[in-house]
């Protein structure tokens, strides 16, 4: 199977070291969701291509070169003479982070409809975060959405500091799960997603809400340390537990996830338990790293025993 990861690709910087209160040495590290993704798949051993749009400047350089150094084909991006995008990262003191980002006419978010391939339906498009719902082009990427035959998976991926109004965040969300879900496809979202989305700190039951109204064929949220849970829109529910760790940084948990679950569901989709346990094991191992810095196949066997 063709994987087609459709989204940002952009520069999270990253501070390094603080040398006084003038001066912060920073790390300008490759990164966005959907390429996190396509790395993760492609360090899966999995056929992955990274649909994009990456800036002419030296960022946008330096964005190609580590796509196409970790095995993902850049065959379907588009280049674009617009900047690339930048994220500064912060880490409170138990590694999470957060994100202050600069979108503005940056090259993520200015699609238009004749940049999109044609697919076929024996292609997987994962796509979400950001690049889906700002910017000039997210109409754009909702009609291909729409129209691709192509088997789809969303990664809601929230980010509060982009569009702060909940409504607002949800009104865009919602065509994109009403979009997946005529495909009967899937949708992933963290807790903390959800959570936010609806102001309530149960997000399972709106997991089923959403799975059963939007004809999704699955519905996952990711619960940090507590592991996966999977839910169908008959109401059944897949769970898998959390794996203790020594955690450096959450930097990529949710992408590599989906990478994890993916590439197993493409191989056993009948066997949903399993595809989760990749997940979580492949973002279990991301966070004992610095950064989005996905496992291979074998390091993600090795760990799952």
């Amino acid at each position: 199977m063709r994987f087609v990861v459709c989204g940002e690709a952009l520069i999270d910087l990253m501070p390094v070291r603080t040398i006084s209160r003038a001066e912060t040495h920073w790390a300008a590290l490759c990164g966005g969701s959907p390429m996190n993704t396509a790395i993760g798949l492609a360090r899966l051993g999995e056929d992955s291509h990274f649909l994009g749009r990456l800036g002419n400047d030296a960022f946008g350089t330096q964005l190609s070169s580590y796509i196409e150094a970790n095995g993902v084909a850049t065959d379907l991006a588009v280049h674009s003479s617009d900047p690339t995008s930048v994220a500064v990262v912060s880490l409170d003191e138990r590694g999470r982070a957060s994100y202050t980002f600069h979108f503005h006419d940056t090259s993520n978010f200015g699609w238009r409809s004749h940049e999109f391939p044609r697919l076929t339906d024996s292609d997987w498009l994962h796509f979400g975060s950001v690049g889906a719902v700002v910017g000039p082009g997210a109409s754009a990427l909702l009609e291909f959405i729409r129209t691709t035959p192509a088997s789809l998976s969303f990664d809601i991926n929230i980010r509060p500091s982009v569009i702060p109004d909940r409504a607002e965040y949800f009104g865009r969300v919602e065509p994109l799960m009403q979009a997946v879900g005529a495909a009967a496809g899937i949708v992933k979202a963290s807790d903390e997603d959800v959570s936010w989305l609806v102001d309530d700190e149960d997000p399972v039951p709106y997991a089923h809400a959403w799975c059963a109204e939007y004809g999704l064929s699955m519905f996952i949220v990711t619960l940090g340390p507590d592991g996966a849970i999977a839910v169908k829109p008959d109401g059944r529910e897949y769970r898998v537990p959390g794996h203790v760790i020594d955690l450096v940084d959450t930097v990529g948990a949710g992408d590599t996830f989906m990478a994890g679950f993916l590439a197993r569901f493409a191989e056993r989709p009948d066997d949903v338990e399993e595809a989760l346990r990749w997940g979580a094991g492949a973002s279990a191992l991301v966070c004992t790293r610095q950064g989005a810095n996905p496992p291979s196949r074998e390091e993600l066997l090795a760990f799952l025993g």
